[in-house]
């Protein structure tokens, strides 16, 4: 009885395994075209918000604490309250030089002056520098989005007019700017 039993069990495991790999088999011919990618042992890239989440919401490991957090990938900012309450998010255009990911300290402040694009800025918020080049938030006074030549070198993160008040009442000299991927 005991061969008896194996050379069933035996069977279903074979059938099962055969059932498996063709209903896998009929998964990978029917995937469609914009979900394929090539198996070259490259990961596709990751999205660049969490699945499921709202696009403005704040990124997950973006520090804790008042503070600013700057997103490399979504293009956005987020001004963080003491208790981790998100009191202003908004989009901006980002510079040709980046920082690298980690956290910083605003170092200096300028109400008015002229940006590296020549473009007059108002409520500068600096707080990184990379190769020479100072990274920081401001908001154009005519109100124009930059206009990037990729052989620049710009550190000038722009916002809104609206959005750059909110940031220089918000980013004093000190507070903290998490810059995220």
């Amino acid at each position: 009885m005991a061969g008896t039993s194996a050379t069933i069990v035996a069977g279903l495991t074979a059938a099962a395994l055969a059932t498996v790999g063709y209903l896998g088999h009929r998964a990978a011919e029917t995937v469609p075209p914009d979900l394929r990618r090539e198996a070259s042992g490259t990961p596709a890239p990751a999205p660049k918000a969490p699945r499921g989440s709202h696009p403005a919401a704040l990124p997950p490991r973006s520090g804790l604490g008042q503070r600013v957090v700057y997103s490399l990938g979504r293009d956005r900012v987020w001004l963080v309250d003491a208790g981790d309450t998100v009191r202003r998010t908004f989009g901006v255009s980002p510079s040709t030089v980046d920082p690298a990911p980690g956290t910083y300290r605003v170092t200096s402040r300028s109400g008015k002056v002229t940006g590296s694009d020549g473009v007059p800025v108002e409520h500068v918020v600096r707080f990184a520098g990379v190769d020479g080049t100072v990274i920081g938030f401001s908001a154009a006074v005519d109100g124009s989005a930059p206009v990037l030549d990729p052989r620049e070198r710009t550190g000038g993160i722009r916002e809104t007019r609206a959005d750059g008040a909110a940031m220089w009442k918000f980013a004093t000299i000190g507070r903290t700017v998490v810059v995220v991927p």
